[in-house]
């Protein structure tokens, strides 16, 4: 588990987490820097939940956060940049928008820029206006990128970051001058092992249970392996169970109903 923070921006609902993100565990909204800083309960809500929220785009201080736990992968589109675009422009022209999501993230040269909302117009022959498709509603210099300017032609990708969604959006906050910082415990996928030269990215706790597992699965690949399935199956189950309990949280639980006031019309 490890922990992280993202800056909020006044009016911006959406950030990017690590790419390698699983989950959240534990989220809270920080005012104030050093020992002027306060810690504040942000919710955990479903996008059922999430969907059913009136005005999306009201600001103050967030208090409720969506997960959305996407895998990471990157996809490149089928259309390109369809003209120059300059590190301040608030649109990205593209030449098709075939496959293009209607709101996530797009990758050109090293910058990644967010957006919401896609566009497109049909040639008219008699104004002379030619066909278009844009990416609307556009942040840039997402995820630690950095606003630049971009040529016709560029390759355009999209990556499916796991990122959050605050409510009610920021009401205050800058790059220059931040705010609101969300801080976050995260769980996060394991380091891939490379060529097996590099050290296990797994707690020394789990070693056990890590080696039981691999022998369990090699018993249904090897020949004569399915005659000790059984066995290295509870020998696994009996490893995992005893790294996992061990594993838990120690800290104590204290449940606390929460008090209400019943009005004139309560029971």
């Amino acid at each position: 588990m490890e922990q992280g923070a993202i800056q909020l921006y006044a009016n911006q609902i959406t950030y990017p987490l690590p790419i390698n993100t699983v989950d959240l565990v534990e989220t809270t909204i920080r005012t104030g820097i050093g020992s002027n800083q306060t810690d504040i309960n942000i919710s955990r809500i479903s996008v059922s939940t999430y969907s059913t929220i009136p005005n999306k785009l009201a600001t103050g201080r967030p208090i409720q956060i969506y997960i959305d736990r996407l895998g990471g992968q990157t996809y490149v589109f089928t259309g390109t940049l369809a003209a120059n675009i300059t590190s301040s422009s608030t649109t990205v022209p593209m030449s098709s928008l075939t496959g293009v999501p209607y709101a996530g993230y797009a990758n050109i040269g090293s910058e990644t820029i967010y957006y919401y909302g896609t566009s497109t117009q049909a040639q008219n022959v008699a104004t002379g206006v030619s066909a278009f498709a844009t990416l609307n509603n556009v942040l840039r210099g997402q995820n630690n990128t950095t606003a630049a300017s971009h040529s016709s032609g560029a390759t355009v990708s999209n990556t499916q970051f796991p990122n959050i969604t605050v409510w009610p959006a920021p009401d205050q906050g800058s790059i220059s001058t931040p705010y609101y910082t969300l801080i976050y415990w995260r769980l996060r996928r394991l380091q891939d092992a490379g060529n097996g030269v590099n050290v296990e990215d797994i707690p020394f706790r789990f070693q056990e249970a890590l080696i039981a597992g691999l022998a369990y699965k090699l018993s249904m690949k090897v020949e004569g392996g399915m005659e000790r399935m059984g066995m290295l199956k509870a020998q696994y189950d009996e490893a995992w169970q005893l790294a996992s309990e061990e594993d838990r949280e120690k800290a104590p639980l204290r449940l606390v109903p929460r008090q209400g006031f019943l009005g004139f019309g309560g029971y």
